[in-house]
């Protein structure tokens, strides 16, 4: 996701208060909390609200972004947090050569973002990170959502494709991406914008 229009345009959302940093973790993730592995990587981690979350459960969490701010900001938190977890700037295609194991990924509407040829070296980069048995939760838009602005919606249709080789979607259930109402970018459903939580797990 390293292309300079998206670094750009991410940058400029972050000058501000971008719509999806609800100052938490989106509910969908906290809902199924019990099936994160203690060992996660927070994909797209943006300021960390989810990636501390997990971490005050006492679950070893690594986030990455591609933006320097928004991982500042992180770090920050989590000291104000009082807990432990490691922040680390980088491309999500890059993800593949963290030369550490997990349990568990949490994407929080990163894969939405990608272009079909990024979204291809994403899974593959997911693939050399995670070990059989471990699990991905994908938090994207959906098709559902009558609003047409935003990010790519995505269909149960490609997500099974994209994830039809050494994975098995396990569930894929309706969710909502909630959003800082009131703000520009943030006039979607009332609730959140109609998503999908996935779990997906390598094989």
């Amino acid at each position: 996701m390293s292309d300079p229009t998206a670094a750009e345009r991410f940058a400029n959302y972050y000058a501000d208060r971008p719509p999806w940093d609800i100052g938490r973790p989106q509910t969908a993730f906290t809902a199924v909390a019990d099936l994160i592995g203690p060992r996660v990587l927070d994909s797209g981690c943006g300021t960390g609200d989810l990636a501390i979350w997990l971490a005050g459960r006492g679950h070893a969490v690594t986030g990455i972004d591609f933006l320097g701010g928004p991982i500042a900001e992180a770090r920050a938190k989590a000291v104000a947090a009082g807990v432990e977890a490691n922040f680390l700037e980088m491309d999500a295609l890059a993800i593949g050569e963290i030369p550490e194991r997990f349990d568990a990924v949490t994407d929080c509407g990163l894969f939405h973002t990608f272009d079909d040829a990024r979204r291809s070296a994403y899974v593959e980069s997911l693939a050399k990170l995670l070990e059989p048995g471990a699990r991905l939760f994908l938090l994207c838009f959906s098709p559902a959502e009558p609003r047409e602005h935003g990010p790519r919606r995505v269909s149960e249709e490609e997500l099974r494709a994209a994830f039809s080789a050494g994975w098995e979607v396990e569930a894929i259930h309706p969710a909502r991406f909630e959003v800082v109402e009131g703000i520009p970018g943030a006039e979607f459903t009332p609730g959140g914008a109609l998503a999908h939580l996935v779990r997906i797990r390598r094989v």
